[in-house]
């Protein structure tokens, strides 16, 4: 999970990302949404609410708690970020969502976050679901553990 990259290609293909979406919905991408998602964007650790909050604000200006909440609210609904349920905290989002299947590797030592796609795991989940008489309206694993570079 240690990938050698740059966040700053990362926040701008999640900012794209947003702007296509938004274009495309006749959504608003306020200013204070688009800055949300860029602090979000800044590394692959999930990021609380009130860390969010302390870097919108400075000395001359104090940003609302309601504030932030309702970007996270309109980035979550829209499929650009994520809720990482175990930590109260925020990840961006790294594949385009048809459906609420989400599964994450959450290190433990670093506290990276890998968001994955494996479909035979959703399908697993559906299918047992199904079994069971259940019908799934989200299915959100988050696998804690150890990335292979802390592993070591």
């Amino acid at each position: 999970m240690h990938d050698q990259h740059r966040h700053k290609q990362c926040i701008q293909k999640a900012l794209a990302k947003a702007n296509k979406l938004c274009t495309e919905k006749k959504l608003r991408l306020t200013p204070i949404r688009e800055k949300v998602l860029e602090l979000i964007w800044q590394s692959h650790k999930p990021i609380k609410a009130y860390d969010l909050l302390a870097q919108l604000s400075d000395k001359n200006h104090i940003e609302k708690p309601p504030t932030v909440y309702r970007a996270l609210e309109f980035l979550l609904n829209n499929h650009l970020i994520h809720k990482i349920e175990s930590c109260n905290a925020y990840i961006g989002c790294e594949f385009e969502h048809t459906e609420d299947t989400c599964q994450f590797l959450i290190c433990d030592e670093c506290e990276e976050v890998k968001e994955i796609k494996e479909a035979a795991l959703r399908d697993m989940l559906f299918q047992t679901s199904e079994n069971e008489g259940f019908t799934p309206h989200q299915t959100h694993v988050e696998i804690h553990g150890l990335c292979a570079h802390c592993a070591k």
